[in-house]
């Protein structure tokens, strides 16, 4: 069996000028990055303002487990299959993160014969976005130090500057770090510490600006620290935001890419879907609906954060309208959420299945309170049992859920075409009557509480002191009308992550809040989410290579 890097390097690709051309954008409205790369220009994305909106369908999923359940497969899979079914389709995703992918959990392009390509670029460095927005991160918090270092006439307590460094790799060493040592002319020493390049609040910028003047403004509403009196320093104040945006404007312009069968995707930016709101970036998704019929995007993790930060946030924030949602589950998931261990889930067990379901259901239930039909992705591997996928269908009939089987892992997209029939058929009966779960005049706190136990299941929602202090002094600034991006754990619908399939009789304890004033949002921390995350013990990287002719071996 060939691996996911040996399929895409075996695959036919057709020049960017023709993918693009399939579109309809001229050759001289994109940026070409070698011949299967490019970026469309934001001066032809204006144009498109005036042209009619195709239909955006999301794709999410059950509550992860280590079984894995190819959410992001599923959707290039769908994407090509609408094609092979004769609709206009482009596939929108998120760009991967180096971390994921030199550690345990992989890139963000696909899997099987189902991938967007070149791979190995798309996955490594891709067009520099990573490496601009991280730049663009450390260059405000060289001039926060800097301004320290000088004199400081702002009074930015550096006891309390909350505006870290980050990184694109899992680096747990550079958690908590101490800058500024060595003597007078090398700072001001205090404490600081080190994130994940797309958990970044200017990556989360990046994916919710609608072009560089609002960019531009974004940063520089982002808060860096606070004074000695407790009022807020932003990146404005520091004079930051202008030279932020000239690092960032070709970053800002969606990139241009396609599938295994040579159907147009864009791959661009990619929020953390803990601390973010992990979904590609509005412009992209904008430009996508504008240049197709059917767009194919994807929201991270499950769907009690990844959709409902994808309903909440960004289709709030962009005015999108929804008109499905595809929920991906496995036999293999729904066993492990049945109370089946990893080690047995190639044992066939029905009633395993029957138990998970309930975790199924649950996320059918949240996807319809927001308005948007559901229609079930089954994505099959070829120890799944009869009885077993029987099981699934036989629970989405009685609840009134269409389901279909998905293969294109397999069978790229001749093996999702029943389920491409499906989702146009949801479209077309076109019954989607999209709405967020809350509204903005809410106050943060009732926000929370509505997405705990309306999402959630939770009987309720507890704030640490801090975390009501924290509340307060934002209300105080004039942030109470932003969302609110819940940081939770993606292993349970709890904050408990060894609380699996659908726990009841819980609450949820939000720790403390954290403002992204320019991103537009609180986030709300629970558990331990880490921003920066560490390696594994054995991580993908140790079998990653070169060879003498340039050719990458061992990435997925």
């Amino acid at each position: 069996m060939l691996s996911d890097i040996e399929i895409a390097q075996k695959a036919w690709l057709l020049p960017i000028t023709q993918i693009a051309a399939r579109l309809g954008v001229p050759e001289d409205e994109i940026e070409q990055y070698g011949r299967y790369k490019a970026k469309i220009s934001l001066d032809y994305i204006k144009k498109l303002e005036d042209r009619p909106a195709g239909n955006l369908i999301l794709v999410t999923a059950i509550t992860p487990t280590p079984a894995g359940e190819g959410k992001s497969t599923t959707t290039v899979g769908l994407a090509q299959a609408l094609s092979k079914i004769n609709k206009k389709t482009l596939v929108a995703l998120r760009e991967p993160s180096l971390g994921p992918c030199m550690g345990i959990k992989g890139g963000a392009a696909g899997g099987g014969y189902s991938q967007v390509v070149p791979m190995e670029d798309i996955n490594l460095h891709f067009t520099g976005d990573m490496h601009a927005i991280t730049t663009a991160h450390n260059l405000l918090s060289a001039m926060a130090d800097n301004h320290l270092q000088q004199g400081n006439p702002l009074r930015l307590d550096p006891r309390r500057v909350t505006w870290k460094r980050v990184l694109d790799m899992n680096d747990r060493a550079l958690r908590n770090i101490v800058v500024g040592l060595g003597g007078k002319m090398d700072g001001v020493p205090r404490e600081d510490g080190f994130d994940i390049t797309v958990a970044s609040e200017v990556m989360a910028i990046l994916c919710l600006s609608e072009n560089i003047r609002d960019l531009k403004e974004r940063l520089g509403k982002i808060i860096v620290g606070y004074t000695y009196e407790d009022a807020p320093v932003t990146a404005a104040m520091l004079n930051a935001q202008g030279a932020m945006a000239a690092l960032l404007k070709d970053a800002l312009k969606p990139n241009l890419v396609q599938t295994l069968e040579n159907v147009p995707a864009i791959v661009h930016g990619g929020p953390f879907a803990n601390i973010a709101h992990g979904c590609n970036s509005l412009i992209a998704t904008k430009t996508a609906l504008k240049l197709a019929d059917y767009i194919v995007t994807e929201a991270g993790f499950g769907a009690d954060l990844g959709a409902e930060k994808f309903f909440d946030i960004k289709c709030r924030a962009g005015g999108l309208l929804p008109k499905a949602a595809v929920v991906v589950a496995t036999v293999r998931a729904l066993k492990m959420h049945g109370g089946v261990p990893k080690s047995s889930l190639s044992v066939p067990d029905k009633d395993a299945v029957v138990r998970g379901l309930a975790n199924l259901e649950k996320h059918l239930e949240n996807i319809q309170k927001f308005g948007v039909p559901p229609i079930v992705a089954i994505n099959i591997f070829t120890q799944d049992s009869r009885e077993e996928l029987d099981a699934i269908y036989r629970h989405c009939q009685k609840i009134g859920v269409a389901v279909e089987l998905s293969d294109v892992w397999a069978r790229g997209g001749e093996g999702g075409i029943s389920l491409a029939k499906r989702v146009a058929e949801t479209v077309e009966r076109n019954t989607a009557a999209f709405k967020p779960i809350y509204a903005l005049s809410a106050a943060p706190a009732d926000k929370a509480k509505t997405i705990a136990r309306e999402i959630y299941g939770a009987d309720g929602i507890n704030f640490s002191k801090q975390a009501l202090a924290s509340l307060k002094k934002y209300e105080s600034l004039g942030f109470s009308g932003l969302p609110v991006c819940m940081a939770k754990t993606q292993y349970s619908f709890s904050d408990d992550p060894l609380l699996p399939g659908r726990p009841e009789n819980f609450t949820v304890t939000v720790r403390d809040a954290r403002i992204c004033a320019g991103a537009g949002f609180i986030v709300m921390l629970t558990g331990d989410i880490l921003t920066m995350p560490g390696l594994p013990k054995m991580p993908a990287a140790e079998k990653i290579d070169v060879d003498d002719g340039g050719v990458i071996k061992g990435l997925f």
